[in-house]
């Protein structure tokens, strides 16, 4: 390709990075590579136009805003196979486009993964099988301060293999050469710290051992397995833990998932479950993972959600015109609110995380074949539904007739429904005949008005129901007002 292209690391003299920043400036470059000293304040791009983030669970906030700084509008691509849970929520809400690529290398096989303890017999008999094969072997053992003496208790236990030690203190080119030799197949075990996550690429090395496993995060446990298993040969992974009786609940969790995840491609699955554990960080902050412990992650998001609408029709109107047309014919998210026992009850489904399992996907059912799907396999794996189930199926219902019907809020207490609109000022709901037509049923339904009060110095108008014993009563009622829509 008539492309000039150079690479930036620490191993370039001053002289050579010096030269690469001067033709970076004046355009004499097209393609750079680097580590984090491509966003070096010292380096000025003449015409930046693409930049690809390789192994972005790397990269800490403050880099990524730098990122962003380098140039407006730049086309930005991020790869990682272990994507860290905010940026993982970015692509779920849409705030980033996502890809996913699913399919192997040919010829790969997923890589064998064992959790064991750390037991001199189990691990002499994994390296003897691999070096008996031709193989390679990776040992992690992420502790500077005394890898050269966990390194002659490896010979010892293995005395028939080459050994040689890697780590990230080491002089860069003495370093260099002991991972070429590596590649090269001169010696037989590279015992290392986590410094062979990421670039190598061994095809004869097909066996790892993750030294204290518990102590490294999902993200990291996956990337280090993935450094065997890169031929057709069949590949081993040994994760070495303490008990897991003596783990805390996050390490098993995180145990427990690397070794379920075996398949190619499951980096994507590893991730999701990261979000579960460690949750979706701060979007507006800095903290790339955490739960929103203050307001809740429900609330967080709404909150979020309505802000972005708020910016859409007043800052970025021009640019949102087109969007901001249709808007009375949205449906908006209705909350409900009630002193039913809607639920999933303890002694119908035991398991609380199963409970949270099908909360979750009742929320994300969008219309009534899939609701009627849900309802039956409840009924095929746990039985009848109770009442309060029944009732809970029912409020989906419920809260997709107000959907349609504009109410922010269905409230349903002391045996009656109050169904709030959208707060009154700039909305322009209140002007489209959908509103009107509303206001009209109302006034032929018994025992239903309309009524107003203030809330947060705000007026907010709401439909008034009497007698609502029952959430099916309350449905009747609203499918009443839903024949508008028809």
């Amino acid at each position: 390709f008539p492309v000039t292209f150079d690479y930036l690391n620490r191993f370039k003299s001053t002289k050579e990075r010096n030269k690469i920043i001067d033709d970076l400036k004046n355009g004499r470059l097209d393609i750079i590579v680097g580590t984090h000293q491509v966003m070096n304040d010292k380096i000025i791009y003449k015409n930046l136009g693409l930049l690809i983030v390789d192994e972005e669970q790397k990269f800490g906030v403050n880099v990524k805003e730098k990122i962003r700084s380098l140039k407006e509008n730049i086309d930005v691509l991020t790869l990682t196979a272990t994507p860290i849970p905010r940026t993982l929520q970015y692509s779920l809400m849409s705030a980033r486009d996502l890809s996913i690529i699913n399919t192997p290398p040919p010829n790969r096989v997923p890589i064998s993964s064992e959790v064991i303890r750390f037991e001199n017999s189990i691990i002499s008999d994994a390296i003897q099988y691999e070096l008996q094969r031709g193989g390679q072997i990776f040992f992690v053992h992420n502790r500077v301060n005394n890898i050269e003496e966990f390194g002659n208790w490896l010979r010892g236990l293995v005395p028939n293999a080459s050994i040689k030690i890697g780590h990230g203190k080491m002089e860069g080119k003495k370093l260099e050469k002991i991972m070429l030799e590596f590649i090269n197949n001169e010696f037989d075990i590279l015992l290392s710290t986590t410094i062979i996550e990421s670039g190598l690429d061994v095809p004869n090395a097909n066996t790892i051992f993750i030294n204290n496993a518990h102590n490294f995060g999902l993200s990291d446990l996956h990337q280090m397995r993935g450094r065997v298993g890169r031929s057709n040969k069949n590949a081993f992974c040994y994760f070495i833990t303490p008990p897991i009786s003596s783990l805390t609940n996050d390490a098993k969790k995180r145990i427990s998932t690397i070794s379920q995840y075996t398949d190619l491609g499951s980096g994507f699955n590893i991730s999701m479950r990261d979000l579960e554990i460690r949750g979706a960080g701060d979007i507006l902050g800095g903290e790339q993972s955490g739960f929103m412990n203050d307001i809740g992650f429900e609330t967080y998001h709404k909150i979020l959600n309505e802000a972005v609408e708020e910016l859409k029709q007043k800052e970025f109107k021009s640019l949102f015109k087109n969007e901001l047309k249709s808007l009375t014919t949205n449906k908006i998210e209705t909350i409900i609110d009630t002193d039913f026992e809607i639920l999933f009850p303890t002694n119908y489904i035991q398991s609380s995380s199963e409970r949270l399992t099908l909360y979750k996907k009742l929320s994300e059912l969008k219309n009534e074949d899939e609701l009627k799907v849900f309802r039956e396999q409840l009924y095929d794996r746990f039985g009848s539904l109770p009442k309060e189930t029944e009732d809970l199926i029912e409020s989906v219902r419920l809260k997709w007739i107000g959907s349609v019907l504009n109410f922010r809020k269905i409230t349903l207490k002391n045996n009656k429904m109050l169904c709030y609109f959208p707060n009154q000022s700039e909305n322009k709901f209140f002007n489209s005949k959908k509103f009107i037509s509303i206001l009209q049923l109302i006034n032929t339904i018994d025992g239903c008005k309309m009524k107003e009060k203030n809330i947060a110095n705000k007026k907010s108008l709401y439909a008034l129901f009497e007698n609502i014993n029952t959430i099916s009563e309350a449905l009747e009622n609203l499918n009443r007002l839903q024949l508008i829509d028809n």
